[in-house]
């Protein structure tokens, strides 16, 4: 069939309106599981410190003469560990005419602009804390202070090719090794080294492409169909473990090639100065907003953690 002569047509009309939803659909993620499962501190100072306290080896000879005159045992001294406050930023600016037009899905330019800048400021946040191998720098007038991320203070317990920093202070770096495949071993290996050290981790986090090898460990070598609710279950989100149950979390913002095991109440972000927003002078015909925050990583005590690192990561 075809179009009725002179009969008037959408191709030919010039006043129909837009149909322009009135919904914004975004994908990124902005969950930051590192961030958000972790304890929060006030920090006072640029280089924020604290101590650690051990004590001396357990034995089993305390046994004493009666009467016997006392000597005093050696005393063990607390180690004084800090880190460094790093500024982050994110900045929005709108100009008036766009600040003035009607929008679809925001009823405010600026404060949309705003909103999203937060998010994407949190996602690099976490992705500093838990996926970079990064030493903290102290800074000068012409070099940016920077944290250190928990990479640079997991020493003691940890399985990996490569080799760990020469020091549990937040001052280096490691090193990469050849990548291998994440085994339950692996796992074993380091929640013995930490359940001995005294810690007690509660949450093991990994990227995507270990978080399914995590779920072909002992207990869960093949998927379960449940007939009753005609589900198939093949994903492990606890790890019942010799030393206690771990909860599984998948993180997006940190390397495939590593898997933390982390006690939250070991960790935290100390904020010298937490999220503001601020506005910035007018030098045009636009509206500016800075979004900052000043934090940095504390690492209570190390031993309460572990990493496997080296990894393969496909």
């Amino acid at each position: 069939m075809a179009l009725p002569t002179n009969a008037f047509a959408t191709y030919e009309a010039v006043g129909n309106r837009e149909d322009l939803s009135n919904i914004i659909y975004r994908i990124d993620p902005t969950e930051t599981p590192f961030m958000s499962g972790i304890q929060r501190e006030t920090a006072t100072a640029v280089n924020h410190e604290w101590q650690t306290q051990a004590l001396a080896a357990a034995v089993g000879t305390n046994y004493q003469l009666e009467g016997d005159d006392i000597v005093a045992d050696a005393a063990t001294a607390t180690v004084r560990l800090g880190n460094i406050a790093q500024i982050s930023r994110k900045s929005a600016q709108v100009s008036g005419t766009q600040q003035s037009v009607q929008h679809a899905g925001r009823s405010n330019e600026l404060d949309y602009q705003v909103m999203l800048k937060g998010m994407e400021l949190k996602r690099d946040m976490e992705t500093t804390l838990a996926g970079t191998n990064q030493a903290k720098v102290t800074g000068s007038d012409a070099v940016v202070r920077k944290t250190a991320s928990v990479l640079s203070w997991i020493k003691s317990n940890t399985s990996k090719a490569g080799s760990d920093p020469s020091a549990a202070d937040g001052t280096g770096t490691r090193s990469d090794g050849t990548q291998r495949a994440f085994t339950e071993s692996q796992l074993k290996t380091v929640l013995n080294s930490i359940w001995t050290a005294g810690g007690k981790p509660g949450v093991i986090m990994t990227g995507a492409f270990n978080k399914q090898v995590f779920s072909t460990f002992t207990g869960r070598s093949s998927p379960i169909e449940q007939s009753s609710s005609k589900k198939i279950v093949a994903a492990v989100d606890a790890y019942e473990s010799d030393f206690g149950q771990l909860k599984v979390v998948p993180n997006r913002f940190q390397p495939e090639d590593r898997a933390y095991l982390v006690d939250p109440a070991m960790l935290a972000i100390s904020y010298l100065r937490s999220f503001r927003t601020i506005a910035l002078a007018k030098t045009g015909d636009n509206t500016k907003r800075m979004l900052l925050v000043e934090y940095t990583l504390k690492c209570r005590n190390e031993k309460g953690l572990g990493v496997i690192r080296d990894l393969v990561t496909t």
